[in-house]
Order: C-alpha cells, then structure tokens, then sequence
C-alpha cells in the first residue's frame, strides 16, 4: 500500500495540533514519524485511521484521495493501527480480541472460534507472533499483548500498520522481538508507520524518518543521522544526551529494606527476602528483567501491596504495611510505573492531578474549602517548568499524550519535599528533551541530600542515573555493583548469574 498524506490540519478550538503536514509511505517501507511528546504524532495517525476528522487536506490510498468516517472503514481499506495502550479486553482469550467486531460465523450466526483459531496460528507462524491463541489476555506479558494487536491488525488483512510508540512499555528483550516482526512484516510488503521518541529505535528500524515539532514537518533524515542532529531537530535546540552529575558524597541511610516478602496477585512470592538501603545523597538503580519483583517491591514500599514479612524503615521509622497516604505524608516520593492506573485519576482536570498528594493542604485548602486559585496558579507554574504540552489547566488529563501524562506525575512528585524517591520507569513515554529535564531533576535531589530508587528496564538509564546498581532476578538481589562495571557484567546479574570473575 503507498500511503500519502498531503497539507493534512486538524485544530481542536484555537489550538492547531496538525499543521498542514505531507508524509508519503511506500509499500513495504518502516517510515518512522518522530517528535515530542505533545508535538501531533498521535492527533495526526488518529486523522488516518479515521478516529478524527481534519479541516483540511487529503488522505490517499494507491493514489486514490480517501476519506474515512470511521476507524472500521479504515480497517476495511488495510489500515490497522496498534496504539499506545493497547484496545484488548483483558478477561476475554487472545482469539476473542483479534475477532471482536470482525467475527466470523456459521450455522445459526453462532461464532466460529474454530476457524479462528486456525487463521490466529496462521498468520502467527507467517510472521513470527508466537502466542496461545486460547490464552486469557490479562495472563500474559505486555509484549505478548502487543503481539495479540498486531495479529489482530494482520487478521483483518491490513497492508498498512500504524504502531503508536509500540515499545514504551516493553523489556530490552520485547523491543528486539518487536524488531524482529517489523522487519519480517516490510520484507512481506507490508507499510509500517512507526511513531517514537527513541532515537536507537529510530535509526535501528527505520528507511525514513520524518520529524515533526509543534504540529509541522520540519525535515526529513536517513537513519544514519546521528542521535544528537535528531535530537536537536526533534527538539528545536542542541540536547545533552547523557546524564551530568560529579561524583556521590552518600550519607547515612534514608530507606532501610530488610527480608522484605511481598506476594504476587496469585499469591506466589514475588520478593523473596530482599535488603537494601538508599542513602542520603545517592541514587539507587535497581535493573532487571521486568517480572522479577522490582513492580511488587515498590508497591510494597509505597503501601500499595501488603508485606507479608520483614520491615521497611524511613530514616528510622517504621513504615511498613502504612497506607499510601501515610506513606505520602512521610516524605515518600512516588513515580508508578503504571501512570494510569495508579499515578493519575483521568477524569480529573491536569490541574486537579498536580495537587492529589496535598489536596487538603495550604496553600490549596483551608478549613476544607479548596483555594481554586491557589491550585490553577500551582497547575500554571508546573506546565511551564515541566513543559507539560496541554491546551488548558482544566482538561481532563486523560486528553493528554502519554508522554505528558507522565510529566504531570514528575511534576507533581519532584514539586514537594521529599525524603526519598521511588521512581519506577520514570521516563518510560517521554522524548529527549523531556528524559533530560527529569534526569536532571532527579540528579537535583540528590544533590540536596536527598535519596532516590530508580528502578528501570532500560539498561542506558540504570548506568547513567546510579551511584549504585542494585540488580533483581527471581524476587531476590543477585547483586549490587558500581555503574563502572560493564554492561555485560549488569547483564549477567539479570539473568541471574552471579560469578562475576570470568567478565
């Protein structure tokens, strides 16, 4: 399919999130769209798949200006789009998501889960998407998750598949997988339109890359540009692509963990007996696997999972087992790795999100009556120190991208006194610029004396942020290193190997 998209605008009120933007696809190309959080990318593939309609331009198909009412009419021309956070039913099987809307019958319209079955194996074994197809969707890893949307793009015969920053939440491991069946779908002929931030991804998968900033085209690159020219395009400035920092002068310990328990939703043991300590004026990376305990530990520090034994102690006092609030109200900070679920509530207005930690506090209530201005001031001041890409204080936060989802939390967390941080995935959505204002912030913190736990799948952070390298692997620590050591030393320790000697 050769896809063109010719001077396409699209304005939500005074605001102009698409302006007249061309990017032609050719079959069996991976055309990556890369851009800020906040800069189109998703308001424009929303305009192509049919979601939203724009004031002006074309899209067109082989040559023929298209025009679709909905998404099922563009899933009937080829067009499948995998998004961000992904449109699975959790309690329904792997072969009732890739038919739902689309499925087929026999006798007496009942659905014929069978043949089904049959063409989910199919295409499964044509591109390399090994999944169960009677497996339940919520049992199974994200990585698999997103493998069950693209099969279910590819079961409606799409010819064109549109992946919405496809590895924001998936392990090192998921994203080369995910490479791996890109690369298997372009060879077949299928057009790939991949929308990232994540310069290595860019230039490791893509034939074209075009840049967009602030709702326009501002150039087109081959992937053997280098990381800063598109970072710098990207952005519209020159990026500093590592992390700055002198050297750690740690005090005394802030964060005590000692044979910590904690169970998994089935009740199995998820942290077996895990110590550490963060101390002041030192950041904490904690790598492994994603699945290795790292979600349950911090839930279990920030009161939301239950310990089952041992003790967590802040600066002496025991916390464990406190709710989240009191865990808040101890001078916890708290990035969540899943920002939907437990960082934001979307209804809310973006304003409303800054203040959920402190909502009964002066200067945003007294006597229990809410100060507006306090909190709309609070929400001003935020959006522009954090450059929280938002067309009002009071939309709700469920309208912002994913990216800038996640810097309301950051805003929110880094904007009060802390005592120690607990970041999980902290820049998991986020773009270059962003990613360097947050590794900065979180460098502040430390600098103030404060302690920080970063735990992070992505390898380049964990050896950048930390003063020290704690690694998970089975619900234990399998060791704790100097981010000096190599990265196949840190990648020995995730799979579990401790003797180190040989590296």
């Amino acid at each position: 399919m050769r896809l063109e998209l010719r001077g396409i605008t699209k304005r939500f009120g005074s605001f102009t999130a698409n302006d007249s933007i061309s990017i032609t696809v050719e079959p069996g190309q991976i055309h990556c769209l890369l851009g800020e959080n906040g800069a189109g990318k998703s308001t424009l593939m929303n305009v192509l798949f049919g979601l939203l309609h724009p004031e002006e331009g074309e899209v067109l198909i082989d040559g023929e200006v298209t025009k679709f009412a909905d998404s099922g009419e563009a899933v009937r021309r080829g067009i499948g789009m995998v998004h961000q956070h992904f449109m699975l039913v959790p309690v329904f099987s792997v072969a009732e998501n890739v038919v739902l809307g689309f499925e087929p019958t026999k006798s007496f319209d009942r659905v014929d889960y069978k043949r089904a079955t049959e063409e989910i194996r199919r295409i499964s074994k044509e591109f390399s998407l090994e999944v169960d197809p009677d497996a339940i969707v919520e049992n199974l890893p994200i990585g698999l998750q997103q493998r069950v949307e693209i099969l279910k793009a590819l079961s409606h015969d799409a010819e064109l598949l549109i992946l919405d920053e496809p590895t924001a939440v998936l392990t090192p491991q998921e994203i080369d997988a995910l490479m791996s069946i890109m690369r298997s779908l372009a060879a077949s002929g299928k057009s790939i339109l991949f929308i990232s931030h994540k310069l290595k991804e860019v230039k490791a998968i893509s034939d074209v890359i075009t840049v967009i900033r602030q709702g326009k085209v501002v150039g087109t690159a081959e992937p053997t540009a280098s990381e800063k020219e598109l970072a710098s395009l990207m952005v519209g400035r020159e990026v500093i692509l590592t992390v700055e920092k002198t050297p750690s002068t740690p005090g005394a310990n802030v964060l005590e963990i000692r044979d910590l328990v904690v169970h998994d939703d089935r009740g199995l043991i998820a942290v077996n007996g895990v110590s550490l300590d963060v101390r002041a004026g030192e950041i904490l990376a904690l790598a492994g696997v994603q699945g290795n305990g790292q979600t349950e530990l911090v839930e279990a520090i920030t009161g939301l999972r239950r310990v089952e034994s041992g003790t967590v102690t802040l600066k002496g006092r025991d916390v464990t087992n406190v709710t989240p609030r009191q865990a808040l109200d101890a001078g916890i900070g708290h990035i969540p790795e899943d920002r939907q679920r437990f960082g934001l509530v979307l209804s809310m207005s973006l304003a409303d999100n800054l203040v959920l930690n402190t909502p009964k506090r002066a200067p945003f209530a007294k006597h229990g009556t809410r100060n507006l201005r306090a909190i709309d001031q609070n929400a001003r001041d935020r959006v522009e120190d954090f450059d929280i890409r938002a067309t009002s204080i009071r939309e709700p936060v469920s309208s912002l991208s994913g990216g800038n989802q996640q810097k309301v939390i950051v805003a929110r967390e880094l904007s009060r006194t802390l005592q120690v941080l607990i970041a999980s995935q902290p820049t998991r959505g986020l773009d270059v610029g962003s990613i360097e204002y947050v590794h900065h912030q979180i460098v502040q913190q430390r600098n103030e004396g404060n302690g920080s736990l970063i735990v992070s799948s992505e390898l380049d952070e964990v050896m950048a942020l930390g003063d020290r390298i704690a690694v998970m692997f089975a619900g234990k620590i399998s060791g704790i290193v100097d981010p000096s050591v190599s990265r196949q030393a840190i990648g020995l320790l995730m799979a579990g190997e401790t003797n180190l000697e040989h590296v």
